[in-house]
């Protein structure tokens, strides 16, 4: 299967996004665990110009201008079924809201899989698209994030002060 790749500038960093033929399959940025895993960004044709990357770029453009809310690039994600669950989760989270771990697990269906679903989140190869960076600890921290914390707490006051109006 080949695969395609562009790079956005954003304010959180450079944004690695990958896509297939007809969907994206990853989204990464420097320093994110995805690379330490197997990128799929290493054997990919780059296409700034694919309509799945060009819709991709599109999308996040407005979403750190303040003027999206939501995705619609179709997205691909591999993973396990429990996985899948959690990841269906995180993209029904409103924009500008959190949820706990907690709440992410009674949501999947097994309020004692807590750690499973930290674990789903930080596989989820398109963060920010698949909105993982809202899910927070109990206490209200902010933990694990595969583009840092720093980016994490950017991202989410971001989308408080848009959502604010």
């Amino acid at each position: 299967m080949t695969t395609y790749t562009a790079t956005v500038v954003s304010p959180v960093g450079s944004l690695t996004l990958v896509a297939t033929g007809d969907a994206l399959c990853e989204l990464s940025w420097a320093g994110d665990k995805l690379a330490t895993r197997g990128s799929l960004a290493a054997n990919s044709v780059p296409d700034a110009l694919h309509p799945v990357l060009a819709r991709a770029m599109r999308e996040l453009e407005e979403y750190f201008a303040g003027e999206r809310r939501s995705f619609g690039v179709p997205v691909i994600a591999a993973g396990t079924g429990f996985q899948q669950s959690a990841w269906g989760v995180l993209r029904q989270i409103p924009y500008g809201e959190t949820i706990t771990y907690g709440e992410q697990a009674r949501r999947v269906g097994n309020p004692r899989a807590v750690r499973a679903v930290g674990g789903a989140n930080g596989r989820n190869p398109v963060g920010i698209i698949v909105p993982c960076h809202r899910v927070i600890g109990a206490d209200g921290s902010l933990t694990g994030f595969g583009g840092g914390v720093d980016v994490k707490a950017w991202l989410l006051a971001h989308e408080r002060q848009v959502a604010a109006g």
